[in-house]
């Protein structure tokens, strides 16, 4: 199940990462990283049975936010090759 941040976040833009995802190998790699960090974050956040440190959740959440940012820029520059 995807996480509301990825789904949400992204959401809009569909087409174009489709595109990315077909055309460019290393975004493809990147954006199944960002969903997959997503997903364990969301998780890490809300499941009860899961008690991690702050400082986990925040290095989990600052690559989240890395790969967030890279992808935000492939999808800015318009480069789909």
């Amino acid at each position: 199940m995807k996480n509301k941040r990825t789904s949400q976040r992204f959401s809009p833009l569909k087409q174009k990462i489709s595109e990315l995802k077909k055309n460019n190998s290393r975004f493809k790699k990147v954006y199944r990283e960002y969903e997959r960090m997503s997903d364990e974050l969301w998780n890490l956040e809300t499941s009860p049975e899961i008690a991690v440190s702050d400082d986990f959740l925040n290095a989990i959440n600052a690559q989240t936010n890395f790969l967030e940012e890279e992808i935000d820029g492939w999808l800015k520059s318009g480069d789909i090759k």
